[in-house]
């Protein structure tokens, strides 16, 4: 390991035919194996050749696939306890990203929803950024983070995050070309950078889901128990409804959520892979209280032949076909999901689990290779 616009054409010095073009993936940070980390495995199964750069690199939290590629770490990696607490040091990114040379690279793939897309690339490469989303903290959710900050945070965010969002719109159009990872990320896309982005879903690992033979009565919910994710309305729904539901996660909100929860709500604080697998596919619906911006859940739900039961805004729209593989519901409350539970209810004797499986194949990692290799070529 080592240290280290607008839309428009242009003209490009081909590589010489007798040489293999350079690739350079950059990732905000790599501390967690996460769902930008999934596609950043499915990027370089595309380009095993390809050199990673990042500010944060803890390998021992990495899978084999990133832990073999050729990792260069910003001056970042080398501050105090940034392997744990980088995010206090995002003023100092913007110019940990620009230190980068990638002068050498005929393409260059930035991951954002850190800071990733800022690097200076050469005039002749291709910068294609993959969006997971622009930084939440900057833009849309930023009133949202500044009100659960500490005191002396909340004082410096309004200054330090004004520059920012001023650097985070600039570099924007060090970027060649945009794809989002959903339709609601595009519109992020456009309303932050004022750029328009292709859409290309992430890749979810379908095949490793089959449907069961057997179902259970339970209702399933899976994630992280923090405010964001909602796990409060399915809680206070299922024991108002008295219907069984299955949580499954940890967080902030576990102490307060038990403490509220009725009899026939079951917390688990984490299953094995076999066991979430089984989970998917004999419950009677998964729960998705959320608004995410793509979401893997409901895909993954799906390819177990299961129907997923949805706040209906977000990335969900994407993957769930309504009242064929699955319910939405229309507002973040218990009584909505509740009534929505009941509609469930009536919609499961006719549901097809086929057709969940079908569109769940929509999403395989096959399909993000191809489409993305179709943006990726290099003239």
């Amino acid at each position: 390991m080592k240290d280290a616009g607008p839309e428009f054409a242009f003209e490009r010095t081909a590589p010489s035919k007798f040489s293999a073009p350079r690739v350079a993936i950059v990732h905000y940070w790599l501390v967690s194996m996460r769902g930008g980390e999934r596609v950043i495995e499915r990027l370089l199964r595309m380009y095993p050749d390809a050199d990673l750069f990042t500010h944060v690199y803890d390998p021992q939290r990495m899978s084999s696939t990133i832990r073999k590629a050729n990792v260069t770490t910003s001056f970042i990696n080398r501050l105090p306890f940034a392997q744990r607490f980088y995010q206090y040091y995002l003023p100092l990114m913007p110019m940990a990203l620009e230190e980068f040379d990638l002068s050498g690279y005929d393409l260059v793939i930035s991951s954002e929803s850190g800071p990733a897309k800022g690097v200076i690339t050469h005039p002749d490469s291709l910068h294609l950024c993959y969006c997971h989303s622009p930084m939440r903290y900057l833009w849309d959710h930023y009133h949202q983070y500044k009100s659960m900050a500490n005191p002396l945070a909340r004082l410096a965010m309004p200054m330090m995050y004004h520059r920012l969002r001023q650097w985070d719109m600039t570099s924007s159009a060090r970027v060649d070309r945009f794809v989002a990872n959903s339709q609601l990320v595009r519109q992020r896309i456009a309303k932050s950078w004022r750029r328009d982005a292709d859409v290309i879903h992430p890749p979810v690992e379908t095949s490793l889901f089959t449907p069961s033979l057997e179902l259970d009565d339970f209702y399933l919910w899976v994630g992280q128990l923090v405010p964001y994710k909602r796990p409060d309305i399915a809680v206070d729904a299922f024991t108002a409804n008295g219907l069984p539901l299955v949580v499954v996660g940890s967080g902030s909100m576990a102490k307060s959520l038990r403490a509220r929860a009725g009899p026939n709500i079951k917390f688990v604080d984490r299953l094995n892979f076999n066991e979430l697998r089984q989970a998917y596919a004999r419950c009677k619906a998964l729960v998705m209280t959320a608004e995410e911006d793509f979401g893997i859940t409901p895909v993954e739900a799906m390819a177990s032949g299961r129907p997923v039961l949805a706040y209906g805004r977000g990335g969900v729209l994407d993957s769930v076909i309504e009242e064929q593989t699955g319910i939405f519901f229309d507002q973040q409350t218990s009584v909505s999901l509740a009534a929505a539970v009941e509609q469930m209810e009536r919609f499961l004797p006719h549901f097809n689990s086929l057709d969940a499986v079908r569109q769940a194949r929509r999403f395989a990692p096959e399909e993000f290779d191809a489409k993305m290799a179709a943006l990726t070529v290099i003239p």
